[in-house]
């Protein structure tokens, strides 16, 4: 194997990997909006992020399971 195909599935399960843990991580740290007219504080609204969308994010999930999966695969029947 060429030692640019190895980096190359190495950057397939890496990126499938981060794509995977990051819409993990939106999808268990869902919070309500913050509207202007609920804030307690002055800083509160900057602060508050949108909630992710619960298909779009496990669409996102499993796109980066099969992906990782797929380049781990690749490098090991190599």
């Amino acid at each position: 194997m060429d030692f640019y195909d190895e980096v190359l599935r190495e950057l397939l399960v890496a990126m499938g990997a981060a794509l995977f843990v990051g819409n993990l991580m939106a999808l268990l740290r869902r919070r309500a909006a913050v509207s202007p007219g609920e804030a307690g504080e002055a800083g509160e609204v900057g602060d508050a992020l949108p909630r992710a969308p619960v298909v779009r994010t496990v669409t996102y999930m499993v796109m980066g399971f099969v992906i990782a999966f797929w380049g781990l695969a690749s490098l090991l029947a190599s």
